[in-house]
């Protein structure tokens, strides 16, 4: 990367963390914090811990295809307000409903892809990958992140510290977009970084990406679920103050970053991904149903480390498949509905881990989860094993209608290349290859500019 692209790609990931802490920091802590507002019960704290996800969900894609309009920045600092406002309402509430309101307000700011159509924009074809790579990595430290500093921080500046904490992040949010950013309108390889209406469709008709989108749902609504009563039980249960749990958190996500690493690397690098994840939800279902029964604070822990060995698996090679498996040249619109199923699943896994709590215990909560999950087991051993696919893209000189087809009948022939789009407008080519058979030579000799 050059240093105009290092520069934007780091200030795209430290937007994407401000603007995940703000949202996450509260989760550990908002099930006890929340009890003493006005009008508070089970169901409805579990409202408040999940309802930004039903407004994330269903501003995501609309949102980014508004930036295509009104330009990538204009989205984003829009978005970042809309996140602050929710903050301030947060930090202000004193009733319950209040609190609801602000986290759907925080929610409305769906900037996720719109910020990954902006890296698209910033960077070069040949050094996207790593920069999404990145931008990953910023996600995946926020989250944990959220869970080791929101009890910490919670202990020295309250519930209403934690939302103004929140609103001042999305500030320095708007400031890097502003500044740190360059305003580059490229629009380079849309349709494989912003969803589209064309291809939604064809989307939502794959049963391969169904089952994806499904498994992300269901991932979050556990996650969320299960935050609605673990923070409480570590009190009321093992005598473990809020102030420390912290410390708690820290040891089991940093154990569950190394347990994930070998099961990353078998679904990945030896094609085990099949395998990986029915043993993965498999993993999952037992973890969170042995939680009720926990007799002791470090079986807890053990049983809290293994159910988020197999979340962060999941989270790692879940977005992997959906990039293989998408159709070809329409990545962004796969990518969008897939962040859109992750979004509604923390909305129904807080509205349905709050009523669960309230009229069936934490009992019922694991109960739920662990069940769903090991019969979701059972769908995905039926599902066929996905294939090892690649996706590749190369800009074209300017071509005419009968050189494009010469091309795509040249590339069709090219042993390992399992699919291919080739659109004019953008001057782009996306091919889906199979690297362990691809002819690369041949491949290269045909479009010098690609990049194996």
């Amino acid at each position: 990367m050059d240093l105009l692209e290092r520069r934007s790609v780091l200030a795209l990931a430290l937007i994407y963390l401000f603007r995940m802490l703000g949202l996450f920091l509260i989760m550990p802590v908002i099930s006890v914090a929340a009890d003493g507002l006005t009008g508070a019960d089970a169901a409805l704290i579990g409202t408040a811990i999940g309802i930004y996800g039903l407004t994330q969900a269903s501003l995501q894609i609309p949102m980014g295809m508004w930036s295509d309009k009104i330009g990538r920045k204009r989205v984003i600092v829009i978005g970042l307000l809309l996140f602050a406002v929710g903050s301030l309402i947060c930090a202000n509430a004193g009733d319950i409903n209040t609190l609801i309101v602000g986290r759907a307000v925080q929610g409305a700011g769906a900037i996720a892809s719109t910020l990954m159509a902006l890296l698209s924009d910033v960077t070069r074809e040949q050094n996207r990958t790593k920069a999404m790579a990145i931008v990953g990595i910023s996600i995946g430290a926020s989250f944990m992140l959220s869970l080791v500093l929101g009890p910490w921080i919670f202990a020295l500046v309250g519930l209403s510290g934690l939302f103004y904490l929140s609103f001042a992040l999305s500030l320095l949010g708007i400031v890097l977009i502003i500044f740190a950013v360059p305003n580059i309108v490229q629009h380079t390889f849309r349709r494989d970084t912003t969803p589209s209406l064309l291809a939604l469709g064809l989307v939502l008709k794959d049963s391969r990406l169904r089952f994806l989108n499904v498994s992300v749902l269901l991932l979050h609504a556990s996650l969320t679920a299960l935050f609605v009563t673990v923070p409480n039980l570590l009190i009321q249960q093992f005598d473990l103050p809020l102030s420390q749990h912290s410390w708690l958190y820290l040891a089991i996500m940093g154990f569950a970053f190394a347990g994930m690493l070998p099961l990353v690397i078998i679904a990945e690098s030896k094609g085990k991904t099949k395998g990986v994840l029915i043993a993965v939800m498999i993993l999952l279902g037992l973890s969170s149903i042995l939680l009720q029964w926990a007799p002791y604070l470090w079986v807890f822990g053990v049983l809290l480390w293994a159910y988020f060995v197999g979340f962060n698996s999941l989270e790692a090679v879940l977005p992997s498949l959906i990039s293989k498996l998408a159709p070809v040249g329409y990545r962004g619109t796969a990518m969008g509905v897939f962040s859109t199923h992750q979004f509604m699943g923390s909305f129904l896994g807080g509205v349905g881990g709050g009523w669960l709590l309230q009229h069936h215990s934490s009992s019922g909560v694991f109960w739920v989860v662990g069940v769903v999950f090991l019969a979701w087991s059972l769908v995905c051993a039926i599902q066929p094993a996905p294939r090892q696919l690649s996706s590749l893209a190369f800009s074209l000189p300017n071509m005419t209608d009968e050189e494009v087809t010469k091309l795509a009948d040249q590339l069709a022939e090219i042993q390992g290349v399992e699919g291919m789009q080739i659109f004019k407008d953008e001057q782009t080519a996306y091919l889906k290859v199979d690297k362990k058979i691809l002819d690369k030579d041949a491949l290269v000799r045909l479009a010098p500019q690609v990049r194996l």
